[in-house]
């Protein structure tokens, strides 16, 4: 068993790297391509932005039964080849209304393979290898889209649009290769959920998937805080943080790209270093640390935007700024996703996995709103998030209460599996109802 679900583990995460390699490939050029090279202008563009999230949006919430029901991996597969067509599909596209469908495509098939792909990883691994096949992934991705953006970069000419088009179908053989790959899978007979946390708070049996995860406590408050950490950090990026660096820093387009950099380089050299200080901590109290972070991060960024220092002084304050980032970023990693599958009762991981993805999507579609305040109100903008930051601080102690000392800390059942000193966390364990 443990051979199968290793040779399983060590595909899915190559087909992760793959796709993420595909994706790094064409996300950072879609503006560019959909107003000047294709000459739709800037509406054009936002709205090829927003079909994306909308794919997104409209697939998500009817995935997680299917995962359920079928399995992970038909599902990856089929949001593989439906991710390739969008991407081909958007390098041959030349009018608005073939661009956005192309888009809405090229979101769907991507959204629907985040959670099929993270119910993939739980049915391999255990609660006490989950956090590391997590961070593993993450590591993974976020080498992938660097690694593509830097490539892709060399290969795009705004005067040649064959360029474009060959990014694209790049892409698609990118999510062609994830869908063969994932194809010689050899899942194992027994999900890795037969190995699930305890509840603390029990899990209603009655109701459909939806109104079951609608009523568990902890996984609804988990969800609200998962909300604010993507809005507050991943929906800020692109959107109302780089409009505050432009507006009010002065930050020029290439500090925006060393900063973005920055964010990239502080995930994959501190992800393993950092997973060795969180990995045996509570995860409420490591979640509430990433708000503290990223409040400094948000007081750094207001320091850049004062205009009390040289330009030089408020581009290093800038990227400083993206860098705390990424450290909060590679702190996450190993600790939301593994909770979502602890939380999940037996036989809903994929309900659970897709409801997290949805939450993810939305509070990226809404960054953007953002923008306004960033480039127009900045010391307001930067009031408003540093206060958000000290409020997930709050939000993740808050959850640490709705959870089982083992949900909260993994590393105990380790301990308690090895019959160590542990004794008053086995007892409350064994008194905890279990998953229904």
């Amino acid at each position: 068993m443990t051979k199968v679900m290793g040779a399983a583990m060590r595909r899915i995460q190559a087909g992760n790297a793959l796709t993420a390699f595909g994706i790094g490939f064409t996300v950072p050029f879609l503006y560019i391509y959909v107003a000047q090279v294709r000459g739709l202008g800037s509406m054009a563009a936002t709205s090829a932005f927003v079909a994306f999230a909308l794919g997104a949006l409209v697939a998500l919430p009817f995935t997680g039964r299917v995962i359920d029901r079928r399995g992970p991996v038909p599902v990856v597969m089929g949001a593989a080849v439906l991710a390739s067509v969008g991407a081909l599909a958007l390098g041959l596209s030349t009018g608005v209304v073939p661009i956005l469908l192309s888009a809405l495509a090229l979101g769907a098939g991507q959204a629907v393979m985040q959670p099929a792909l993270a119910t993939m990883i739980v049915w391999c691994s255990t609660p006490s290898t989950r956090t590391r096949s997590f961070a593993l992934q993450f590591f993974l991705q976020n080498l992938g889209l660097g690694i593509g953006g830097l490539v892709g970069g060399q290969i795009v000419d705004e005067s040649r649009p064959g360029s474009f088009t060959l990014l694209f179908g790049i892409e698609a053989v990118m999510f062609l290769v994830l869908a063969a790959v994932i194809a010689t899978v050899r899942m194992p007979q027994v999900a890795g959920l037969k190995d699930a946390m305890p509840q603390k708070d029990a899990v209603p049996a009655a109701g459909s998937g939806w109104k079951r995860l609608l009523r568990h406590k902890a996984m609804v408050q988990l969800c609200v805080l998962g909300f604010v950490l993507f809005f507050a950090c991943y929906g800020q990026f692109e959107s109302g943080l780089a409009a505050f660096g432009t507006e009010a820093a002065g930050i020029s387009p290439s500090t925006l790209g060393f900063a973005l950099a920055a964010n990239t380089g502080a995930i994959v050299i501190a992800q393993f270093v950092v997973l060795r200080l969180v990995e045996k901590r509570r995860r409420s109290r490591v979640i509430a640390l990433v708000g503290l972070i990223w409040t400094v991060a948000w007081v750094i960024a207001g320091f850049s935007g004062l205009g009390h220092g040289s330009a030089m002084m408020a581009a290093a304050a800038f990227i400083t700024t993206y860098a705390l980032f990424g450290i909060g970023e590679a702190m996450l990693s190993p600790t939301l996703a593994p909770l979502v599958a602890d939380l999940a009762p037996e036989g809903s991981v994929g309900q659970y996995n897709s409801a997290f993805a949805l939450v993810k999507q939305m509070a990226l579609a809404l960054g953007p709103l953002g923008v306004p305040l960033g480039a127009g109100i900045p010391m307001l903008y930067i009031g408003l998030f540093v206060v958000v930051s000290l409020g997930i601080a709050g939000l993740a102690l808050r959850l640490g209460k709705q959870l089982s000392p083992v949900q909260d800390n993994p590393s105990l059942s380790r301990v308690v599996a090895q019959g160590g000193p542990a004794v008053g966390v086995a007892k409350t364990v064994a008194s905890e109802p279990a998953h229904v």
